[in-house]
């Protein structure tokens, strides 16, 4: 049975939901931003009530259009404090967002067990011997340092492959891995660090490897983050990422149609409506009613 941290995910589980918090102020989604311990103290109160299984913390906005790369040690000290203040409020599953070694270590040593890296433990060369120690669950995402040309879609799988064989050269069980296709990182041109140089339309890559999720699994569970994110202002023509809620509920209910495990999103409560409706309707399509 695979599981993400302690929960059951893939196959005959219910559709999961991470929460996300952003101890990172520069994050370009503002209303997920939350520095002050009583607002880190009330976000997982009302995302546990709400129905989140998880919830992602971040200490450093990885969007690929923004210049936010900050040092290593403001990431690890945002990160572990909200760490601190979730594990005193809340005992829903944590999962850190990080892609840098020391970081990951720190959040270990807190004692969570679910490390979100978007570069697919490429990035740092020392994230494999750091999950090979701590044997966390590892959510994976398609990253690639250098331009990926050609069919996104067999790219794209190709590339998880690479990081599923670095997770268990590291000693990680097939059980503990899930799959993130990385819906938004894959683009043309960028100012940060950590995304996927492609030469072909972004959106429309996007688009491809929502409509063809179920090729992407083999075998995995696989984690969807769609919430708010630029394809869905660019379709829309919505600047601003607070006014995308609607875009990103149907993005997500596609998601699901299409297979996603997990949804990660800003929206706690809607996306719960949202995954309850479209897996009841989905059993009925398949049964034929």
């Amino acid at each position: 049975m695979n599981k993400l941290g302690s929960v059951p995910v893939g196959g005959s589980n219910p559709v999961r939901i991470m929460g996300v918090i952003n101890a990172s102020p520069e994050s370009f989604f503002k209303k997920s931003v939350r520095t002050k311990e009583n607002e880190i103290s009330k976000a997982v109160q009302t995302m546990e009530e709400e129905g989140a299984d998880f919830v992602d913390i971040g200490g450093m906005s990885t969007a690929p259009y923004l210049s936010t790369t900050i040092s290593e040690k403001m990431e690890m000290n945002r990160v572990t404090r909200a760490i601190k203040i979730v594990q005193r409020t809340s005992n829903l599953p944590i999962s850190v967002d990080t892609c840098r070694a020391k970081v990951a270590k720190a959040a270990l040593e807190l004692g969570i067990n679910i490390i979100n890296d978007i570069s697919g433990l490429k990035y740092d060369n020392n994230m494999p011997r750091v999950v090979e120690k701590y044997s966390p669950s590892l959510i994976l995402c398609a990253f690639n340092k250098t331009l990926v040309r050609g069919n996104q879609l067999l790219q794209t799988k190709k590339l998880l492959q690479q990081s599923v064989r670095i997770a268990k050269s590291s000693n990680i069980q097939k059980n503990k891995i899930t799959l993130d296709p990385a819906i938004g990182f894959f683009r043309s041109s960028g100012k940060g660090k950590f995304y996927t140089k492609i030469n072909s339309d972004w959106m429309e890559r996007d688009f491809l490897i929502l409509r063809k999720l179920e090729l992407l699994k083999f075998g995995y569970p696989l984690l969807i983050s769609v919430s708010n994110k630029s394809f869905i202002g660019k379709l829309l023509n919505l600047k601003n990422p607070e006014d995308r809620v609607y875009g990103s509920l149907v993005a997500e209910a596609v998601s699901v149609y299409n297979g996603a495990d997990i949804i990660r999103t800003h929206n706690v409560k809607e996306t719960r409506e949202v995954i309850t409706v479209v897996t009841k309707l989905s059993n009925h399509i398949k049964k034929g009613l």
